[in-house]
């Protein structure tokens, strides 16, 4: 076996810290500077117009519940390996986007959490990690649900027979989930999954599902306002069936997370588009949401990815 020097493994692992903390910047800018659909200076017209220390303030607080929402839900599905501080949940969550900011669906982030823990438990930090986006996509799919049936009651979108036959396949789906749940792929079932989901403790479950929808009716309503920010004048269930449908809708496609406000503003612009909103302020929300919440964190991330310490073997 190849040994490599201490110095040329350093400079390697700093070598790779740049590569990601670049690269995150670069897709970041590219998207910024590239995209003709954002017209700044309708921008800043409004903003000069609207603008407001308490409202930015307040949109500002909404980002910051957002990510800290989801630092208490790594924290509090961390325990079952080992406690770990407020401070060191915060490094590993922000450092785990960065590194997942240009990989499908955020896989990256997976990899990211994993490395500041032993390799024996890497199996354990993967499982928990899905979990912690998993009950993220459960609540998603639950408001998606109610706000796409709501919104269809009320704008016809789809006819009644063709949400039948949808409910009626995902049904299906389930059912044949559950009743292939022993067959085994690669070592794996659904059976073994449900039993492993089942020794975590139910305390951490619980207050995983809680904080998980803490986060989501905080980034759903920051949506909201940045609608009404706008001059957006629509009755609130109507507005937030929207929102709850975009999410769910983009939430199901696989997209990277650097295009992760392209993919949630095409189908916004669809849905706000029958409500008569303007495609260039669906786009800016779009892009806002994404800046906040992900431009934002990713560059504090990057300074954890930079200090970041691989472990020494003995």
């Amino acid at each position: 076996m190849i040994s490599i020097p201490h110095k040329a493994k350093q400079f390697l692992v700093f070598l790779v810290k740049l590569l990601i903390v670049g690269g995150a910047f670069y897709f970041i800018y590219n998207q910024l500077a590239n995209n003709d659909k954002l017209d700044w200076q309708k921008f800043i017209t409004l903003f000069r117009k609207n603008q407001s220390v308490l409202g930015i303030g307040f949109i500002l607080l909404l980002s910051i519940l957002n990510r800290y929402f989801e630092i208490l839900k790594w924290q509090n599905l961390a325990k079952v390996i080992h406690e770990i501080s407020l401070h060191e949940a915060t490094k590993q969550v922000l450092a785990a986007l960065t590194a997942g900011i240009f990989t499908p669906n955020g896989v990256g982030e997976y990899a990211g959490k994993a490395l500041y823990y032993p390799k024996s438990d890497t199996k354990k930090v993967v499982f928990l990690n899905l979990i912690c986006n998993g009950i993220q996509m459960v609540l998603t799919v639950i408001f998606g649900i109610f706000g796409l049936l709501y919104f269809n009651a009320k704008f016809d979108v789809i006819t009644t027979r063709t949400v039948a036959i949808l409910f009626g396949g995902f049904l299906l789906i389930l059912i044949l989930l559950f009743s292939i749940k022993k067959i085994k792929i690669k070592g794996y079932s659904i059976e073994k999954l449900i039993h492993k989901i089942n020794e975590i403790p139910k305390s951490v479950h619980q207050k995983n599902i809680l904080l998980g929808l803490c986060r989501y009716l905080v980034f759903s309503h920051q949506y909201y306002f940045l609608f009404l920010a706008f001059d957006v004048d629509l009755p609130y269930l109507t507005l937030m069936a929207a929102v709850t449908s975009v999410y769910f809708l983009a939430s199901s496609l696989p997209t990277f997370q650097f295009l992760d406000f392209a993919v949630k503003g095409s189908v916004a612009i669809y849905f706000f588009g029958i409500l008569g909103v303007n495609e260039w302020i669906v786009v800016f929300i779009s892009t806002l949401m994404w800046f906040l919440n992900v431009v934002l964190p990713v560059i504090l991330g990057s300074y954890y990815v930079l200090n970041f310490k691989t472990k020494t073997v003995a």
